[in-house]
């Protein structure tokens, strides 16, 4: 449960392609997997991307390849060294928008057969993003800047920036609290992680992203050992985020009142994804992935206007 810190990232750039490159060989059968999975539900789904005549302005972004002629803002263009196309709040408005917890507390597993919590985030939302993509959705990662984009170039492009991530230590001081951003009006946003995270902190987020008329949908990844604490005996707790060791005698002592309070967390995380007229899933390590994908997916192509 001890998390491995990477010191090295500002030598050798050898070492750290070797770092990258190790990281990234995951990627070819995470994307296969994900292939197969689109395959089945591909045929009903077909892109959004509309611009329409008088729509509101929402925004210049630099021209990125694979944007065409006809969209650039010549005159925007014409006061820098730099194309620009000029983006209207329906044409961001049909992007999803993603996100994925990073935070130390991702890298836990309780049996050495199960996948860390991490692996499978990163798994359910590149294998989402093809889903997305396959279907001609414009797809971005939420707080980091990167304009939405579509084709297999923006898959690779987004899920080599996911593998990068795991290289470094988290760059805010709380990864595990979603980016609360500006958004478009009617854009979609997926945030997959543990949501262990104070309640306070996240509701925080969660509110501020829904007051922007913004639809979403929550993914909650746990180790199995997190949602039933099967413990017993003397056990070390190691806390991954600072918060100290705890060594009890009688670890099964603690399961009743721990499983109640995880369970108040949940209905609390329910209430305001219910509130926000949101969804809201759980999903176990020790399931197969498929299921929660499917049911991800479905829940969006379900939203009015998808």
């Amino acid at each position: 449960m001890a998390r491995t810190e990477i010191s090295d990232l500002g030598g050798d750039v050898g070492q750290r392609r070797q770092r990258a490159e190790q990281l990234a060989s995951a990627l070819p059968p995470l994307l296969v997997a994900a292939d197969r999975v689109a395959a089945t539900v591909a045929q009903g789904v077909h892109g959004r991307r509309r611009v329409g005549q008088g729509e509101t302005f929402w925004q210049f972004r630099r021209y990125e390849f694979g944007d065409t002629p006809q969209q650039i803002d010549w005159r925007r263009s014409a006061r820098t060294d730099h194309l620009f196309v000029r983006e209207t709040e329906w044409e961001a408005a049909q992007s999803v928008w993603l996100w994925r917890d990073h935070s130390p507390s991702m890298h836990y597993q309780s049996e050495r057969d199960l996948p860390t919590k991490q692996s499978r985030v990163d798994l359910l939302l590149v294998a989402l993003m093809a889903l997305l993509v396959r279907g001609g959705e414009r797809i971005a990662l939420l707080g980091d800047g990167s304009v939405p984009a579509t084709g297999r170039a923006a898959l690779n492009r987004l899920a080599t920036t996911l593998t990068l991530e795991t290289l470094v230590a988290p760059d805010s001081e709380h990864p595990g609290i979603p980016h609360s951003v500006p958004l478009p009006r009617h854009a979609t946003v997926v945030l997959i992680g543990d949501f262990l995270a104070p309640f306070e902190a996240i509701d925080r987020s969660i509110r501020a992203l829904a007051a922007q008329g913004v639809r979403g949908h929550m993914l909650q990844v746990l180790d199995p050992a997190e949602a039933t604490m099967p413990f017993t005996g003397r056990s070390r707790f190691l806390g991954l985020e600072a918060e100290g060791d705890l060594l009890v005698g009688r670890a099964q002592g603690l399961r009743e009142d721990y499983l109640d309070r995880l369970d108040e967390h949940q209905n609390r995380l329910r209430d305001l994804a219910r509130a926000a007229d949101w969804t809201m899933a759980i999903h176990h390590t020790d399931q197969p992935p498929q299921p929660a994908l499917l049911a991800l997916f479905v829940a969006m192509t379900d939203q009015p206007g998808f």
